[in-house]
């Protein structure tokens, strides 16, 4: 059974309460000097298109849908509708109808987030981090959320699975240079580097989705670390040429993985017998029933 959170409602019951504010008639009309804005708001970047078209509106119709807030000393501080309150500052509005609540710090983020993930046109990594949000101070699962907000749990996964890249590339999305569909392409890329790179060839050249489906596997490749070969040390080449012409054949000497080593080639038996005897003077070529390998 999913942990319920330490608040005294429980999530199902502040939904409601911010449910309940939009069919309500407004319990009062505050001025808009009184209103406060929440400091711990959820959303931090409003669409300044979309909140000019909000302000037309009100302008003509009025705020067809109050506030709520709550007292905070002699000022009301915002719960929910932050947008209408913006667009109505906007519009040059002096009042604002408003619902007064009784509710304490964690209900006014919950609710704050709640309203923000049902109403407003959030960015995918904006609602990747109101799900997780609410997931840690909930203690629900990713079904129960999804249950709750009503929406399937894939949808709820595969917006969580956003909070796995990289800083930068959250920042793209918030500013609206990536969509949900370009991360989900980035998604498939293994490492940071990669998926870094390959977003700022998607903002730089304004690739489309498909396009970044197609080149997510080159950036999948992780390129081996070539190391630069070192030079062999000029007593390893003076070596190999001394030998070359005292066992006249070619000799090598070299390093392999860090071990030190001679190579004297030779034809057959007669030139490696000859080798011998000048390495070792008087020494045969002893024939044994071996095979050699």
């Amino acid at each position: 059974m999913a942990k319920r959170g330490g608040l005294g409602r429980g999530l199902d019951a502040l939904i409601s309460e911010a449910n309940a504010e939009t069919g309500s008639e407004p319990e009062a009309t505050l001025p808009i000097e009184k209103i406060v804005r929440n400091p711990g708001q959820p959303r931090k970047n409003f669409d300044e298109d979309a909140l000019a078209e909000l302000a037309d509106s009100i302008k003509q119709n009025g705020v067809l849908q109050p506030i709520l807030v709550r007292k905070k000393g002699n000022k009301y501080e915002i719960v929910a509708g932050e947008r209408r309150y913006q667009a109505s500052k906007l519009a040059g509005l002096k009042e604002i109808p408003a619902v007064v609540r009784e509710i304490n710090d964690d209900e006014v983020f919950q609710l704050a987030l709640i309203e923000n993930l049902q109403r407003a046109d959030l960015s995918p990594i904006e609602e990747a981090k109101g799900y997780k949000q609410l997931l840690e101070s909930q203690g629900l699962t990713q079904e129960g959320l999804a249950r709750i907000l009503s929406k399937s749990r894939s949808t709820i996964a595969n917006t969580l699975r956003l909070m796995d890249l990289p800083a930068e590339i959250q920042d793209m999305m918030e500013q609206g240079l990536l969509t949900a569909g370009h991360a989900r392409a980035i998604l498939a890329v293994p490492t940071e580097e990669g998926r870094i790179k390959l977003a700022q060839k998607v903002v730089t050249e304004s690739l489309t989705v498909r396009q970044t489906e197609h080149l997510a596997p080159l950036y999948s490749v992780e390129r081996a670390e070539v190391k630069p070969r070192q030079a062999a040390p000029q007593s390893f080449k003076r070596a190999a040429r001394e030998l070359r012409r005292m066992l006249d054949t070619n000799v090598k000497v070299k390093q392999v993985r860090g071990k030190n080593k001679i190579e004297i080639e030779f034809k057959d038996e007669e030139q490696l017998a000859r080798i011998l005897a000048q390495i070792q003077p008087g020494a045969e070529v002893e024939e044994e029933d071996e095979t050699w390998e």
